[in-house]
């Protein structure tokens, strides 16, 4: 894994410019990113960021209120557009086969609140990581490019919604997921690692209360959960349930992918 050039590890579809494999001088400054230091692992094409969240079943929420810190994992569905102001027709790729969507947005999703769930791994090399990177698309200085909608149901009430509610509907959040999780055996102890797609971010979480914003929502999560992208809903199934979402402009996005065979001379 140590010698596997930027370009093959993430698979980046820029990989004539250059970057640093580590970035080993950032340091922690108040109201800034500080970039990925695993730089030869972060990802930032569009088309391949798309296809993760797509592989991406649960997101872990974490978030704080007057209980204290708390975190919670979610089925989800989403929409990602490629520009930070979410602008149509930017380069977005729409599922796992790849196909572009006209509309310029990517439209997958989740349905339920996922409870219940306990034995986390603890990917300890994918939390807590900023990206840069020199492309060609419109890039945030430290993160990911493009804009991102998570979106959720939940009962009309609930710790999540009342924090959401007692923050002016606009709650601060961090977020996680990872998908292609596996364990890489070593030559010794310290040599294993992990495999591992994942995406961190922060965001702010707000109910929504319009009908068009809800089935928009709810169709989200089918597309996502359920792979039924053309769902229909009543007015009377809109308002039955909570349907809130988390707005993110700054995230990043990290691979390590699971190392070839050896070869033997």
């Amino acid at each position: 894994m140590e010698n596997v050039p930027p370009a093959a590890e993430t698979g980046s579809a820029y990989p004539a410019h250059p970057r640093p494999r580590k970035r080993e001088d950032e340091h922690t400054v108040a109201g800034e990113h500080r970039p990925m230091r695993r730089a030869d692992r972060e990802v930032t094409d569009p088309a391949q960021i798309a296809a993760i969240i797509d592989g991406c079943d649960v997101v872990e929420m974490a978030y704080a209120d007057a209980e204290g810190l708390t975190i919670v994992p979610l089925n989800f569905g989403y929409e990602y557009s490629a520009d930070a102001a979410g602008a149509v027709g930017v380069v977005v790729v729409n599922g796992p086969a790849g196909s572009v969507d006209s509309a310029g947005t990517t439209d997958s999703t989740g349905l339920t609140d996922s409870t219940g769930l306990t034995d986390l791994t603890d990917l300890a090399d994918s939390i807590g990581t900023n990206a840069a990177a020199a492309t060609g698309n419109r890039v945030d200085p430290a993160g990911a490019p493009g804009h991102l909608t998570l979106w959720f149901h939940s009962a009309p009430r609930g710790r999540k919604l009342d924090a959401i509610r007692a923050a002016g509907n606009r709650l601060p959040v961090a977020f996680t997921m990872q998908t292609d999780c596996e364990v890489v055996a070593g030559r010794t102890a310290c040599n294993w690692g992990e495999a591992f797609k994942s995406i961190v971010g922060n965001g702010a979480a707000s109910l929504v209360d319009s009908l068009d914003e809800r089935r928009r929502g709810l169709q989200a999560l089918m597309a996502q959960q359920a792979h039924m992208p053309h769902v229909e809903f009543t007015d009377a199934q809109l308002m039955s349930v909570s349907v809130w979402k988390i707005e993110a402009d700054y995230f990043t996005v990290k691979v390590r992918p699971k190392p070839g065979p050896a070869h033997r001379g």
